[in-house]
């Protein structure tokens, strides 16, 4: 098997991504402030870049790993179904929570490119970028932006939410659990509710059950967006 098969078997992709995220976690031992999703991609570009490997052919195992990305969405719904019965009484505070947050989100995309003069693509890439990637990479498609670059947005969104949300939010002066959990799953979506269930299983349910709730509410909030704005 010559070089080029080799690289666009789906195995070769597969494997660079775990290998890449298993050096990730082993730097993070010695670094704890270095955020795996960080270090990873890193490796992944180092590599292709040194290797001279196409990306189109690194992208082939990739993908089957990125298909796994929507199925470890949903089970973040396990910790949400342990909280249910404990957390039905604010359920009217969760909804309307994450229906904010959606319609801030969007708004704080949309203002923050047009401010500062961004193109047209970057504005239909961007709008999406604050719903968890599984959502927001069909969402780009369908407004016409770029999916491959806002899912890199989503994961710096979420990055950027998970590190500095929590911090942020006490310097705001939101000091209760569940409100700070409802802000970091509609802004952090997926990387900051996984950093939240780390921590613990009521807070984690919280944040998965705003991110899943802005994942509904923010394809029906597009619409006037797509309708008056692009």
């Amino acid at each position: 098997m010559n070089g080029s098969s080799l690289y666009s078997d789906p195995v070769f992709g597969v494997c660079v991504t775990f290998a890449a995220y298993a050096a990730a976690l082993l730097v993070r031992r010695r670094v704890p402030r270095l955020h795996p999703l960080i270090t990873a991609p890193v490796l992944v570009y180092a590599l292709l870049q040194l290797g001279r490997i196409d990306y189109t052919d690194y992208k082939v195992g990739g993908d089957m790993v990125a298909f796994f990305l929507g199925p470890a969405t949903v089970a973040l719904a396990i910790p949400l179904y342990k909280q249910a019965m404990r957390l039905k009484p604010v359920l009217p505070s969760l909804l309307l929570g994450a229906l904010v947050g959606s319609a801030l989100g969007l708004a704080v995309n949309a203002l923050c490119v047009i401010a500062l003069g961004g193109t047209e693509e970057l504005l239909r890439s961007s709008l999406p970028k604050s719903v968890t990637a599984a959502v927001s990479v069909e969402l780009s498609r369908w407004l016409g932006g770029s999916p491959e670059f806002t899912a890199a947005l989503t994961v710096m969104t979420g990055l950027f939410g998970s590190v500095a949300g929590p911090v942020l939010l006490r310097l705001a002066g939101v000091h209760d659990r569940v409100a700070a959990s409802i802000a970091i799953g509609a802004a952090a979506h997926g990387i900051g509710s996984a950093k939240l269930l780390a921590d613990s299983q009521e807070e984690g349910g919280v944040s998965g059950f705003s991110m899943a709730a802005c994942a509904v509410f923010t394809p029906v909030l597009l619409l006037p967006f797509h309708w008056f704005i692009l």
